[in-house]
């Protein structure tokens, strides 16, 4: 059977039933998605930077208004359901994250990175990874959040993620209080400077705007909208080639990061559900995608900045599901064994509507 995939500007539609789906089941799981949007201002830029200590917790880049809870369901290819406004574009927070590996990704793919294991500091001469402690650092450890890479970028230093709790882990100290750096690769923290260095060593890699990267590699062949932006910030500019061209954030932290749509995220789920091809077109290998989703050493729920449901401990779902995560119920959840993409924006309970579409299949 031929497998199907939209085309830009469209999508085929199928009944709940036609898709393998408990109409009634699948009806409760949206209107729990609706029921619990999540508690926060419309003006999300309030949002930005609030939990970190002063003076690290003003804005950096832009932010916008917030739309309703919405989202997508998918299953097969075909669009099933959809709620609040698919098309509206968003700010999609730590969901960036994963956009930025699959970048990386590519750049591997293309022979620009030998592999993962690769110290960072051989290809990145900026005085980044100069340190004795900064130049243990490789790629694999930046994608999996185990650098402990050490430094001050774009007027953030690493130590205001220091101590940060999330995914219902508990921290080990107070969020901002800079504590004693462990050997890159022995320890896992979620760390928002370390990741928008990241962005920065794949810009100095691709030596081109990575949202142009992006559209040309992945959002343009998979038939995504124009409407979608990838943002950085206000003093994140820095020179390649004698241009200077805006190093974007791995998520909103400071403001910033991917802005878009819930049907957008949807093909870039549906290209990851499908091992990286579109429609016959290989655009990430198999080989990459494969290695982005074997779990982190001393993290089990964490890949190449993709969310993983190592044991179901995330997720009432088989245990190759995975997913990018960003604040504000903001979840594209890919589930290949059950050939299924729910998107999520806004949604106080994201696992909760994940769960109840899983238990709505037939």
């Amino acid at each position: 059977m031929t497998r199907y995939f939209p085309a830009r500007g469209s999508w085929k539609r199928r009944t709940p039933e036609a898709a393998g789906f408990d109409a009634a089941g699948l009806h409760t799981a949206i209107e729990h998605a609706r029921s619990t949007e999540i508690d926060w201002p419309i003006d999300v830029g309030e949002m930005v930077g609030r939990n970190d200590p002063p003076p690290y917790d003003g804005i950096l880049g832009p932010s916008k208004p917030r739309g309703p809870a919405g989202g997508v369901v998918i299953r097969h290819g075909y669009l099933v359901a959809e709620w609040g406004e698919p098309d509206r574009v968003d700010m999609t927070f730590s969901a960036t994250k994963s956009y930025l590996s699959t970048v990386i990704g590519i750049a591997r793919d293309r022979g620009m990175l030998s592999s993962m294991e690769e110290l960072v500091h051989e290809r990145i001469d900026d005085g980044g990874f100069d340190s004795a402690h900064n130049a243990a650092i490789t790629w694999k450890h930046l994608l999996q959040q185990t650098s402990e890479w050490q430094g001050t970028l774009f007027e953030r230093p690493d130590s205001v993620d220091h101590n940060r709790a999330v995914a219902g882990a508990e921290s080990t100290g107070i969020k901002g209080v800079e504590r004693p750096l462990q050997t890159p690769g022995s320890f896992w923290e979620y760390n928002d400077v370390r990741v928008n260095r990241t962005a920065l060593c794949a810009l100095r890699i691709w030596r081109e705007p990575l949202p142009d990267v992006l559209r040309r590699e992945v959002m343009d062949p998979i038939g995504a909208s124009d409407s979608w932006e990838w943002h950085g910030y206000r003093n994140s500019r820095v020179e390649i080639d004698g241009a200077q061209i805006q190093s974007v954030s791995g998520g909103a932290h400071w403001g910033g990061g991917l802005w878009i749509s819930a049907l957008d995220h949807a093909r870039f789920g549906y290209l990851m559900l499908n091992g990286g091809e579109w429609e016959g077109r290989r655009l990430i290998s198999e080989e990459w995608i494969d290695e982005a989703m074997r779990p982190c050493a001393v993290n089990d729920q964490y890949g190449y900045m993709w969310w993983l449901n190592t044991g179901q401990q995330l997720y009432d779902a088989p245990p190759t599901s995975f997913a990018a995560h960003g604040a504000g119920g903001n979840l594209v959840f890919i589930d290949p064994a059950d050939d299924l993409v729910v998107v999520t924006r806004w949604a106080g309970d994201g696992a909760g509507v994940v769960n109840r579409v899983v238990a709505a299949l037939i």
